[in-house]
């Protein structure tokens, strides 16, 4: 099991929680029969193909093949590591999460860091109403207590040591704040990195302030001033507001991603309350997977400069690979001067919708940009298109929208650009996995792991050469060490290794009928590959006595399995 994190807690922790609470809190699911269904969170689909099942406590979904336990449900939703997810679920349940031997795990450092960050918000918070030069520009930007409030932000003030003294009050604290990337080292020695600047905490997914960003109101200076990258803070993997974006929008269906973080505030007040912002960072893949897991249409807006279009095209290439099908990307360049908070407090909420609802599709900046500079009237130009197109469209995943966008390419330059077709193996057995004896048993036992109880050791079966058979009896090992064990609990003990898949297809097995006639067919199953074992040995016996090499055991032996099977129910 990942981390140092005992694997009973792992057990106690998913038998106390309930997948469907889980995944409610955050998709709305409807009843359907004895499962759970919704549209999945997981990728773009309008006909729900995403079920939870409670008795069995995981979920999955038909369509992209999404599945697991309530664990792997916030690691994979909320993107949290799994340690993480853990602490969330506990936390949630009252529990504390126990840590065994080995090395031990900066967990607590981690916790003391978010408390550290979180006051250093805080702090900021209290310093705001201090600065006149701080309030006048909230005021002159129009940001009213509750926006303020909401995005917590402050103001750092002058001086080198303000932070320093308020919050590193020891040695390790001092050693802390180094750590979190609130101080910096120079002539005058370790002193605030952050002096005289408005101050906007980030925030990762569960709204724990993880880094800052402070701007400038005059002096010299970069504009914005970032955290550095900590323990807890990655610029390529977060984007600014996505926890406010999340708390005003019980569903979301687009983001709007800006440049600066007064464009997210200014957007927020006005209403358009979707808006992010990356770090000081171009997009990246990281990026542009957790926006579309966040929403399925997703707008770039940047200025209509040199800088803006470069940004642009760089963002485009990172949403390619993440274009399946039911996602959509637009890309509004603003006119010269104006920024998302200018426009939005000259036009209003209404004035910014309708620039969004002109905004151009990701299939049209594409060839648009790529045409700029090539004269598609000459052959030579169309050649240069479509070796420049090729590269980029290989990225886009199988469906519809690469056909269209091949289909596009084509009618531009008139060069045949099919994309190949991927090469399949020939299958006996496509899609659900052929159910031999094995799998059967395999699948009763997922379906209902209590039936491990009724199997007693040796296991008749274990010497079967089948494929599936050491699995078989390794899962009776584990169910038989750890009674109470659920389906969600069985699966997460085997996450991470080579039968994972296989357990996840056979875990949504449906044994219609009672629990008895379910204890029933298992029992036979084994029973029948008990006999199957026998039929192997004795005909390997037979085998050795055709080549006159049984000894005096392997002739008992043989005796004994031939008058079994002559007389297989004896009185």
């Amino acid at each position: 099991m990942p981390g140092l994190i005992p694997e009973r807690f792992i057990d106690e922790l998913l038998s106390r929680v309930d997948i469907v609470d889980v995944v409610q809190q955050r998709v709305p699911l409807k009843r359907a029969g004895r499962e759970w269904t919704a549209c999945c969170p997981f990728h773009d689909e309008r006909t729900p193909s995403f079920t939870v099942s409670p008795a069995k406590q995981f979920y999955h979904c038909f369509g992209c093949g999404a599945h697991g336990s309530a664990i792997r449900f916030l690691m994979d939703y909320d993107r949290l590591e799994f340690p993480d997810a853990v602490e969330e679920l506990a936390q949630a349940v009252g529990v504390t999460v126990p840590h065994e031997g080995g090395p031990a795990r900066p967990r607590e450092d981690r916790t003391d860091l978010y408390a550290l960050l979180d006051g250093a918000a805080t702090f900021y918070q209290d310093q705001l109403p201090k600065s006149e030069a701080a309030r006048a520009y909230c005021k002159k930007r129009g940001l009213d207590k509750d926006i303020v409030q909401r995005f917590r932000i402050g103001w750092a003030p002058g001086g080198w040591d303000a932070v320093k003294r308020a919050l590193g009050t020891s040695d390790a604290r001092v050693k802390m704040l180094e750590q979190a990337g609130m101080l910096s080292t120079g002539d005058k020695g370790k002193y605030d990195r952050f002096r005289e600047r408005l101050m906007f905490p980030i925030m990762d997914r569960r709204g724990r302030v993880i880094a800052f960003g402070g701007r400038i109101l005059e002096g010299d200076g970069p504009k914005y001033l970032n955290s550095p990258e900590t323990p807890l803070f990655h610029k390529g993997r977060e984007l600014f507001a996505l926890w406010q974006v999340r708390q005003a929008n019980t569903k979301l269906e687009r983001l709007i991603v800006v440049e600066g973080y007064m464009d997210v505030v200014s957007l927020h007040q006005a209403g358009v309350a979707q808006a992010v912002a990356t770090l000081g960072t171009a997009t990246t893949g990281e990026h542009a997977e957790l926006l579309f897991r966040t929403a399925p249409d997703v707008y770039f807006c940047f200025d209509g400069d040199r800088a803006g279009r470069s940004a642009a095209w760089r963002a485009l290439e990172s949403v390619l690979p993440r274009m399946r099908d039911g996602r959509q990307a637009f890309f509004l360049f603003l006119p010269e001067g104006e920024d998302p908070d200018s426009l939005v407090r000259k036009e209003g909420s209404a004035g910014f919708e309708a620039r969004l609802r002109q905004a151009t599709p990701l299939s049209e900046y594409f060839y648009g940009f790529l045409s700029h500079d090539v004269n598609v009237a000459t052959l030579d130009g169309r050649a240069r298109l479509a070796e420049h197109a090729k590269p980029l469209l290989a990225k886009l995943p199988d469906g519809a929208f690469r056909d269209l966008m091949y289909a596009e390419l084509e009618k531009r330059t008139g060069v045949q650009t099919a994309p190949a077709m991927p090469v399949r193996l020939p299958s006996a057995s496509p899609g659900t996995p052929r159910r031999t004896l094995v799998r059967s048993a395999i699948a009763m036992l997922l379906a209902q792991p209590a039936l491990a109880q009724e199997v007693t050791l040796p296991y008749a079966f274990a010497e079967l050469d089948k494929p599936g058979i050491p699995l078989l009896a390794e899962l009776l090992d584990f169910l038989q060490a750890r009674p109470g064990v659920n389906t969600a609990m069985l699966l997460e003990h085997f996450a991470g290794r080579e039968e994972s898949a296989a357990l996840q297809k056979l875990a949504l097995t449906e044994f219609p009928g009672e629990p008895e006639t379910l204890r029933t067919e298992f029992l036979d199953a084994l029973r029948k590959l008990a006999e199957q074992t026998t039929q192997q040995r004795l005909d390997a016996l037979i085998r050795k006595q055709s080549e006159g090499a049984l000894d005096a055991n392997d002739k008992n032996e043989l005796r004994e399995l031939l008058a079994r099977k002559a007389n297989p129910n004896p009185a």
